[in-house]
């Protein structure tokens, strides 16, 4: 993999952040966000910890347009309210979902240009050229079918499909489940080129201390409330409030 940044500078009028505020968010009926507000920052690393149940996938998937929501997301100027998801992926926030999705009839080369936003020949080769870069092993079996990959495979076609689209923030959802520590890693360093590159990520993350020792900035979700906002640093001393908080949910 490019050990160096891949993609080109960001212009100074891009959006700087992703500032959420007031999120709530309802499923069956019963509320499971409760009034949350932070912000993702460009080129940083920000982690959403909490207990299974907590409330992590519902405010990811409300940002990215996937669950309806109350509460703004602003990307940079831009109000991301009533974007279905392709509009706010074409605003520049690309959302990897849990789960190693990947379309399986197609092929590998065929995953990634379908999540392509740039429909001429060169920005198609150029998306093609810079997910290569990051996972070679994808360019080795671009003409193989996505549905024989390992899961660690997918879930590089499926950060491929999101790099493609050269976004100005990512949301990854849950990197490393079921996955092996060496396919994690290799994951891991593809967020670390993302970050360099000017990209902001919000990453969700089952291992606390995977994320913390990745993360510039960290959020700890509780029952559907915050309960920490600040620097992966000072989360990493107050080991107490992850495990309340992972004791709670």
């Amino acid at each position: 993999m490019c050990g160096v940044p891949i993609w080109g500078s960001f212009d100074l009028s891009e959006p700087s952040e992703i500032r959420v505020e007031g999120l709530t968010v309802e499923r069956g009926g019963k509320r499971v966000i409760h009034d949350i507000s932070f912000s993702v920052t460009a080129g940083k690393v920000t982690t959403l910890l909490g207990a299974n149940g907590a409330g992590k996938s519902s405010t990811v998937m409300a940002m990215a347009g996937v669950l309806p929501r109350g509460g703004t997301v602003r990307l940079g100027d831009i109000a991301l309210e009533g974007y279905m998801p392709d509009g706010v992926r074409r605003a520049g926030l690309a959302l990897v979902p849990e789960g190693h999705r990947v379309l399986g009839q197609l092929s590998v080369e065929d995953n990634i240009l379908v999540a392509a936003l740039d429909p001429s020949a060169i920005g198609r080769a150029q998306g093609l050229k810079r997910a290569y870069e990051i996972f070679p092993e994808l360019a080795e079996r671009r003409s193989q079918s996505a549905s024989d990959l390992s899961g660690g495979q997918k879930q590089m076609v499926a950060m491929a499909q999101a790099f493609v689209a050269k976004p100005r923030f990512m949301i990854v959802d849950e990197l490393s489940l079921g996955l092996a520590p060496a396919v994690v890693k290799r994951l891991a360093e593809a967020l670390k080129i993302a970050a360099a590159s000017g990209i902001g990520v919000l990453l969700i993350e089952q291992f606390a201390n995977l994320a913390l020792d990745l993360a510039d900035q960290a959020l700890v979700l509780e029952r559907g409330r915050l309960v920490f906002v600040g620097t992966a640093a000072a989360l990493k001393a107050r080991p107490d409030i992850l495990h309340g908080a992972y004791l709670a949910s």
